[in-house]
Protein backbone atom coordinates (compact mmCIF):
# COMPACT_ATOMS: atom_id res chain seq x y z
CA UNK A 1 0.00 0.00 0.00
CA UNK A 2 2.81 2.44 0.87
CA UNK A 3 4.53 1.75 -2.45
CA UNK A 4 1.31 2.19 -4.43
CA UNK A 5 0.49 5.47 -2.69
CA UNK A 6 4.06 6.67 -3.27
CA UNK A 7 3.77 5.96 -7.00
CA UNK A 8 0.47 7.85 -7.11
CA UNK A 9 2.08 10.71 -5.19
CA UNK A 10 4.97 11.05 -7.65
CA UNK A 11 2.69 10.67 -10.68
CA UNK A 12 0.24 13.32 -9.51
CA UNK A 13 2.69 15.88 -8.13
CA UNK A 14 4.83 15.83 -11.28
CA UNK A 15 2.03 15.87 -13.83
CA UNK A 16 2.98 19.28 -15.23
CA UNK A 17 0.33 21.23 -13.30
CA UNK A 18 1.90 23.69 -10.89
CA UNK A 19 -0.91 23.48 -8.33
CA UNK A 20 -0.36 19.71 -8.05
CA UNK A 21 3.14 20.07 -6.57
CA UNK A 22 1.98 20.01 -2.91
CA UNK A 23 0.99 16.35 -3.30
CA UNK A 24 4.75 15.69 -3.05
CA UNK A 25 4.74 16.63 0.66
CA UNK A 26 3.20 13.22 1.36
CA UNK A 27 6.38 11.47 0.28
CA UNK A 28 8.38 12.06 3.51
CA UNK A 29 5.50 10.58 5.54
CA UNK A 30 5.32 7.49 3.31
CA UNK A 31 9.08 7.05 3.56
CA UNK A 32 9.05 7.38 7.35
CA UNK A 33 6.17 4.91 7.69
CA UNK A 34 8.10 2.19 5.87
CA UNK A 35 8.41 -0.88 8.10
CA UNK A 36 11.78 -1.93 6.64
CA UNK A 37 14.72 -0.59 4.69
CA UNK A 38 13.62 -2.54 1.61
CA UNK A 39 10.18 -0.95 1.75
CA UNK A 40 11.79 2.49 2.14
CA UNK A 41 13.88 1.74 -0.96
CA UNK A 42 10.81 0.69 -2.97
CA UNK A 43 8.72 3.63 -1.73
CA UNK A 44 11.48 6.04 -2.79
CA UNK A 45 12.02 4.32 -6.13
CA UNK A 46 8.28 4.28 -6.83
CA UNK A 47 7.95 8.01 -6.17
CA UNK A 48 10.95 8.94 -8.31
CA UNK A 49 10.17 6.60 -11.20
CA UNK A 50 6.59 7.87 -11.36
CA UNK A 51 7.71 11.50 -11.20
CA UNK A 52 10.28 11.03 -13.99
CA UNK A 53 8.14 8.75 -16.15
CA UNK A 54 8.68 10.86 -19.28
CA UNK A 55 12.41 10.05 -19.40
CA UNK A 56 12.26 6.75 -21.38
CA UNK A 57 10.19 8.29 -24.18
CA UNK A 58 12.32 11.43 -24.18
CA UNK A 59 15.55 9.43 -24.52
CA UNK A 60 14.00 7.35 -27.30
CA UNK A 61 13.05 10.55 -29.14
CA UNK A 62 16.49 12.10 -28.67
CA UNK A 63 18.48 9.12 -29.89
CA UNK A 64 15.84 7.98 -32.44
CA UNK A 65 15.90 4.52 -30.95
CA UNK A 66 13.61 2.16 -29.03
CA UNK A 67 12.68 2.45 -25.37
CA UNK A 68 15.37 0.19 -23.91
CA UNK A 69 18.16 2.80 -23.56
CA UNK A 70 15.64 5.16 -22.00
CA UNK A 71 14.43 2.53 -19.58
CA UNK A 72 18.01 1.81 -18.48
CA UNK A 73 18.74 5.50 -17.96
CA UNK A 74 15.42 5.89 -16.12
CA UNK A 75 16.35 3.11 -13.73
CA UNK A 76 19.89 4.42 -13.28
CA UNK A 77 18.65 7.93 -12.54
CA UNK A 78 16.40 6.62 -9.76
CA UNK A 79 19.32 4.77 -8.17
CA UNK A 80 20.80 7.70 -6.22
CA UNK A 81 17.40 8.97 -5.05
CA UNK A 82 16.23 5.57 -3.81
CA UNK A 83 19.55 4.50 -2.32
CA UNK A 84 20.09 7.73 -0.39
CA UNK A 85 16.64 7.47 1.17
CA UNK A 86 17.09 3.78 1.91
CA UNK A 87 20.50 4.36 3.50
CA UNK A 88 19.20 7.14 5.75
CA UNK A 89 16.01 5.35 6.76
CA UNK A 90 15.98 3.95 10.29
CA UNK A 91 13.35 1.83 11.96
CA UNK A 92 11.47 3.32 14.88
CA UNK A 93 11.98 1.78 18.32
CA UNK A 94 9.02 -0.02 19.81
CA UNK A 95 7.06 1.93 22.38
CA UNK A 96 7.45 0.64 25.94
CA UNK A 97 4.38 2.48 27.12
CA UNK A 98 1.63 4.68 25.64
CA UNK A 99 3.00 7.98 24.41
CA UNK A 100 6.52 6.65 23.78
CA UNK A 101 7.96 5.76 20.38
CA UNK A 102 7.97 8.08 17.42
CA UNK A 103 9.26 11.45 18.52
CA UNK A 104 10.13 12.16 14.90
CA UNK A 105 13.33 14.09 15.62
CA UNK A 106 15.69 11.39 14.38
CA UNK A 107 13.65 10.68 11.25
CA UNK A 108 13.26 14.40 10.58
CA UNK A 109 17.02 14.90 10.72
CA UNK A 110 17.59 11.92 8.46
CA UNK A 111 15.04 13.14 5.93
CA UNK A 112 16.58 16.62 5.88
CA UNK A 113 19.98 15.05 5.27
CA UNK A 114 18.55 13.12 2.30
CA UNK A 115 16.86 16.25 0.95
CA UNK A 116 20.11 18.22 1.18
CA UNK A 117 22.21 15.50 -0.45
CA UNK A 118 19.76 15.20 -3.35
CA UNK A 119 19.41 18.94 -3.77
CA UNK A 120 23.13 19.73 -4.14
CA UNK A 121 25.87 18.36 -6.41
CA UNK A 122 27.04 15.74 -6.97
CA UNK A 123 23.85 13.77 -6.26
CA UNK A 124 21.75 16.84 -6.99
CA UNK A 125 22.81 16.59 -10.64
CA UNK A 126 19.92 14.13 -11.02
CA UNK A 127 17.89 15.67 -8.17
CA UNK A 128 14.61 16.02 -10.04
CA UNK A 129 11.20 15.86 -8.37
CA UNK A 130 12.40 17.49 -5.16
CA UNK A 131 9.46 18.10 -2.79
CA UNK A 132 10.84 21.53 -1.90
CA UNK A 133 9.66 22.70 -5.33
CA UNK A 134 6.15 22.87 -3.86
CA UNK A 135 7.21 25.80 -1.66
CA UNK A 136 6.18 28.37 -4.24
CA UNK A 137 2.64 26.98 -4.36
CA UNK A 138 2.14 26.77 -0.60
CA UNK A 139 3.96 29.98 0.34
CA UNK A 140 3.95 32.32 -2.69
CA UNK A 141 5.81 35.53 -2.02
CA UNK A 142 7.38 34.29 1.22
CA UNK A 143 10.86 34.01 -0.29
CA UNK A 144 13.48 32.42 1.94
CA UNK A 145 11.07 32.35 4.91
CA UNK A 146 8.77 30.21 2.79
CA UNK A 147 11.65 27.83 2.14
CA UNK A 148 12.32 27.63 5.88
CA UNK A 149 8.63 26.94 6.57
CA UNK A 150 8.48 24.28 3.87
CA UNK A 151 11.65 22.58 5.11
CA UNK A 152 10.21 22.44 8.61
CA UNK A 153 6.91 21.11 7.26
CA UNK A 154 8.60 18.33 5.27
CA UNK A 155 10.66 17.38 8.31
CA UNK A 156 7.55 17.24 10.52
CA UNK A 157 5.82 15.04 7.93
CA UNK A 158 8.17 12.26 9.07
CA UNK A 159 6.92 12.49 12.67
CA UNK A 160 3.85 11.14 14.41
CA UNK A 161 2.31 14.58 14.03
CA UNK A 162 2.17 14.29 10.24
CA UNK A 163 -1.68 14.32 10.02
CA UNK A 164 -1.81 17.71 11.75
CA UNK A 165 1.02 19.05 9.58
CA UNK A 166 -0.73 17.76 6.45
CA UNK A 167 -3.93 19.55 7.46
CA UNK A 168 -2.08 22.84 8.01
CA UNK A 169 -0.21 22.57 4.71
CA UNK A 170 -3.46 21.57 3.02
CA UNK A 171 -5.02 24.80 4.25
CA UNK A 172 -2.19 26.81 2.69
CA UNK A 173 -2.66 24.79 -0.51
CA UNK A 174 -6.39 25.56 -0.72
CA UNK A 175 -5.80 29.26 -0.08
CA UNK A 176 -3.08 29.38 -2.71
CA UNK A 177 -5.21 27.53 -5.28
CA UNK A 178 -8.09 29.95 -4.70
CA UNK A 179 -5.90 33.03 -5.20
CA UNK A 180 -3.33 31.73 -7.68
CA UNK A 181 -2.14 33.94 -10.52
CA UNK A 182 0.66 33.31 -12.98
CA UNK A 183 4.00 35.06 -12.44
CA UNK A 184 4.49 38.42 -14.14
CA UNK A 185 6.52 38.98 -17.29
CA UNK A 186 9.46 41.38 -16.93
CA UNK A 187 8.48 44.75 -18.34
CA UNK A 188 9.66 45.18 -21.92
CA UNK A 189 10.53 41.49 -22.37
CA UNK A 190 9.10 38.92 -24.77
CA UNK A 191 9.87 35.22 -25.09
CA UNK A 192 9.50 33.61 -28.53
CA UNK A 193 8.40 29.97 -28.76
CA UNK A 194 9.45 28.09 -31.88
CA UNK A 195 8.29 24.83 -33.44
CA UNK A 196 11.30 23.69 -35.42
CA UNK A 197 11.82 20.33 -33.74
CA UNK A 198 15.31 18.87 -33.90
CA UNK A 199 16.20 21.15 -36.85
CA UNK A 200 16.64 24.14 -34.53
CA UNK A 201 20.17 25.50 -34.70
CA UNK A 202 21.36 22.88 -37.19
CA UNK A 203 20.81 25.09 -40.23
CA UNK A 204 23.67 27.57 -40.35
CA UNK A 205 22.58 29.16 -43.61
CA UNK A 206 22.26 32.88 -44.12
CA UNK A 207 18.57 32.46 -44.98
CA UNK A 208 17.91 30.73 -41.65
CA UNK A 209 19.41 33.57 -39.64
CA UNK A 210 17.71 36.24 -41.72
CA UNK A 211 14.34 34.55 -41.22
CA UNK A 212 14.95 34.35 -37.48
CA UNK A 213 15.92 38.03 -37.34
CA UNK A 214 12.74 38.92 -39.24
CA UNK A 215 10.73 36.88 -36.72
CA UNK A 216 12.36 38.71 -33.81
CA UNK A 217 11.71 42.14 -35.28
CA UNK A 218 8.10 41.27 -36.08
CA UNK A 219 7.48 39.95 -32.55
CA UNK A 220 9.09 42.98 -30.93
CA UNK A 221 6.98 45.36 -33.02
CA UNK A 222 8.31 48.41 -31.21
CA UNK A 223 6.67 47.26 -27.96
CA UNK A 224 9.47 45.15 -26.48
CA UNK A 225 13.06 46.02 -25.67
CA UNK A 226 14.31 42.47 -25.04
CA UNK A 227 13.45 39.32 -26.99
CA UNK A 228 14.45 35.84 -25.80
CA UNK A 229 14.98 32.92 -28.21
CA UNK A 230 15.22 29.24 -27.21
CA UNK A 231 18.30 27.25 -26.28
CA UNK A 232 20.45 26.41 -29.34
CA UNK A 233 18.49 28.79 -31.59
CA UNK A 234 21.67 30.24 -33.19
CA UNK A 235 23.60 27.00 -33.55
CA UNK A 236 27.37 27.53 -33.43
CA UNK A 237 28.40 30.99 -32.25
CA UNK A 238 30.93 32.41 -34.71
CA UNK A 239 32.09 35.89 -35.77
CA UNK A 240 30.07 35.48 -38.97
CA UNK A 241 26.86 34.74 -37.07
CA UNK A 242 27.55 37.69 -34.80
CA UNK A 243 28.02 39.99 -37.80
CA UNK A 244 24.79 38.84 -39.47
CA UNK A 245 22.76 39.45 -36.32
CA UNK A 246 24.26 42.83 -35.48
CA UNK A 247 23.64 43.94 -39.05
CA UNK A 248 20.08 42.61 -38.90
CA UNK A 249 19.31 44.52 -35.69
CA UNK A 250 20.72 47.80 -36.99
CA UNK A 251 18.28 50.68 -36.66
CA UNK A 252 16.55 49.16 -33.63
CA UNK A 253 17.11 49.29 -29.89
CA UNK A 254 16.44 45.59 -29.51
CA UNK A 255 18.57 43.26 -27.43
CA UNK A 256 18.17 39.60 -28.37
CA UNK A 257 19.11 36.89 -25.87
CA UNK A 258 19.46 33.58 -27.67
CA UNK A 259 20.97 30.14 -27.21
CA UNK A 260 24.14 29.02 -28.98
CA UNK A 261 27.13 26.71 -28.65
CA UNK A 262 30.73 27.92 -28.25
CA UNK A 263 33.17 25.25 -29.42
CA UNK A 264 36.87 24.74 -28.78
CA UNK A 265 39.20 21.72 -29.08
CA UNK A 266 38.30 20.49 -25.59
CA UNK A 267 34.52 20.53 -25.93
CA UNK A 268 31.83 23.17 -25.92
CA UNK A 269 29.81 25.50 -23.73
CA UNK A 270 26.04 25.72 -24.01
CA UNK A 271 25.49 29.47 -23.74
CA UNK A 272 23.08 32.35 -24.03
CA UNK A 273 24.36 35.34 -25.98
CA UNK A 274 23.14 38.93 -25.81
CA UNK A 275 23.08 40.69 -29.19
CA UNK A 276 22.27 44.25 -30.13
CA UNK A 277 23.23 46.45 -33.06
CA UNK A 278 26.16 47.81 -31.03
CA UNK A 279 27.64 44.69 -29.50
CA UNK A 280 27.34 40.95 -28.95
CA UNK A 281 28.68 38.96 -26.02
CA UNK A 282 28.33 35.67 -24.22
CA UNK A 283 25.87 36.37 -21.44
CA UNK A 284 25.64 33.02 -19.65
CA UNK A 285 27.37 29.65 -19.66
CA UNK A 286 25.16 26.73 -18.63
CA UNK A 287 25.92 25.44 -15.16
CA UNK A 288 24.44 21.96 -15.62
CA UNK A 289 23.94 20.52 -19.11
CA UNK A 290 21.88 17.36 -19.54
CA UNK A 291 23.90 14.38 -18.23
CA UNK A 292 24.83 11.70 -20.78
CA UNK A 293 23.43 13.41 -23.87
CA UNK A 294 25.40 16.65 -23.35
CA UNK A 295 27.56 16.47 -20.23
CA UNK A 296 29.93 13.52 -20.62
CA UNK A 297 32.76 13.96 -18.09
CA UNK A 298 34.16 10.50 -18.79
CA UNK A 299 35.29 11.75 -22.21
CA UNK A 300 37.68 14.21 -20.57
CA UNK A 301 38.88 11.54 -18.14
CA UNK A 302 39.86 9.34 -21.10
CA UNK A 303 41.43 12.22 -23.01
CA UNK A 304 38.73 12.35 -25.71
CA UNK A 305 36.95 15.63 -24.91
CA UNK A 306 33.99 16.80 -26.92
CA UNK A 307 31.20 17.01 -24.34
CA UNK A 308 29.44 20.05 -22.92
CA UNK A 309 31.10 21.70 -19.94
CA UNK A 310 29.34 21.95 -16.60
CA UNK A 311 30.09 25.33 -15.01
CA UNK A 312 28.28 24.11 -11.86
CA UNK A 313 28.43 27.15 -9.54
CA UNK A 314 29.50 29.68 -12.18
CA UNK A 315 27.54 32.82 -13.19
CA UNK A 316 24.48 32.42 -10.92
CA UNK A 317 23.35 35.85 -12.13
CA UNK A 318 24.39 37.91 -15.14
CA UNK A 319 24.14 41.59 -15.97
CA UNK A 320 22.33 42.96 -19.00
CA UNK A 321 21.31 46.57 -19.52
CA UNK A 322 21.49 47.23 -15.79
CA UNK A 323 19.37 44.20 -14.88
CA UNK A 324 20.39 41.31 -12.66
CA UNK A 325 19.23 38.15 -14.46
CA UNK A 326 18.98 34.55 -13.28
CA UNK A 327 19.33 32.37 -16.39
CA UNK A 328 18.20 28.74 -16.31
CA UNK A 329 18.70 26.72 -19.50
CA UNK A 330 16.37 23.76 -20.01
CA UNK A 331 17.68 20.95 -17.73
CA UNK A 332 18.60 23.43 -14.99
CA UNK A 333 14.90 24.20 -14.61
CA UNK A 334 14.32 20.70 -13.21
CA UNK A 335 16.95 20.96 -10.48
CA UNK A 336 16.98 22.58 -7.06
CA UNK A 337 20.40 24.14 -6.56
CA UNK A 338 20.74 26.33 -9.69
CA UNK A 339 17.64 28.40 -8.89
CA UNK A 340 18.45 28.68 -5.18
CA UNK A 341 22.04 29.72 -5.94
CA UNK A 342 20.71 32.39 -8.30
CA UNK A 343 18.18 33.65 -5.77
CA UNK A 344 20.96 34.27 -3.26
CA UNK A 345 22.01 37.12 -5.55
CA UNK A 346 18.56 38.81 -5.69
CA UNK A 347 17.90 38.75 -9.45
CA UNK A 348 15.41 41.16 -10.99
CA UNK A 349 14.09 38.56 -13.46
CA UNK A 350 14.38 34.90 -14.45
CA UNK A 351 15.22 34.11 -18.09
CA UNK A 352 14.37 30.50 -18.92
CA UNK A 353 15.01 29.19 -22.45
CA UNK A 354 14.75 25.55 -23.46
CA UNK A 355 14.83 23.15 -26.39
CA UNK A 356 12.21 20.51 -25.71
CA UNK A 357 11.61 18.87 -29.07
CA UNK A 358 12.91 15.57 -27.70
CA UNK A 359 10.26 15.61 -24.94
CA UNK A 360 7.36 15.34 -27.42
CA UNK A 361 4.68 13.01 -26.07
CA UNK A 362 5.79 13.53 -22.45
CA UNK A 363 5.04 16.03 -19.69
CA UNK A 364 8.68 17.11 -19.29
CA UNK A 365 8.32 20.60 -20.78
CA UNK A 366 5.12 21.16 -18.79
CA UNK A 367 6.99 20.17 -15.61
CA UNK A 368 9.80 22.60 -16.47
CA UNK A 369 7.29 25.43 -16.88
CA UNK A 370 5.54 24.47 -13.64
CA UNK A 371 8.86 24.48 -11.78
CA UNK A 372 9.62 27.95 -13.10
CA UNK A 373 6.22 29.27 -12.06
CA UNK A 374 6.58 27.84 -8.56
CA UNK A 375 10.02 29.35 -7.94
CA UNK A 376 9.07 32.68 -9.52
CA UNK A 377 5.99 32.91 -7.29
CA UNK A 378 7.96 32.00 -4.17
CA UNK A 379 10.46 34.83 -4.64
CA UNK A 380 8.11 37.27 -6.39
CA UNK A 381 10.40 37.51 -9.43
CA UNK A 382 9.06 37.94 -12.99
CA UNK A 383 9.96 35.20 -15.48
CA UNK A 384 10.23 35.01 -19.25
CA UNK A 385 10.37 31.66 -21.07
CA UNK A 386 11.23 30.62 -24.60
CA UNK A 387 10.93 27.02 -25.81
CA UNK A 388 11.40 25.13 -29.04
CA UNK A 389 9.15 22.13 -29.55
Amino acid sequence: MLIAVSVACGWTAWSGHVLAFPVAVLFPALWAMSPSRLTALLVSAGYFLAASRGLPQGVANFYATDLWPGLLLWAAASFSFACVHAALWKGQPKAKSPGEGRTGMAMAARYLAAAMLLGLPPLGITGWAHPLTATGVLFPGWGWWGLVAMTAGLAMMTSRYWPAVAIVLGGFWLWSAATWTSPDLPEGWKGVDLEQGQKLGRDGSLDYHRDLIATVRAVAGGKFRFVVLPESALGFWTPTVEGVWRQGLRGSELTVIAGAAVIDPGGYDNVMVAISADEARILYRERMPVPVSMWQPWRAWTGQGGGARANLFGNPVVQSEGQNLAVLICYEQLLLWPILQSMLHSPTAIVAPGNGWWAAGTSIVAIQNANLMAWAKLFGVPVVTSFNR
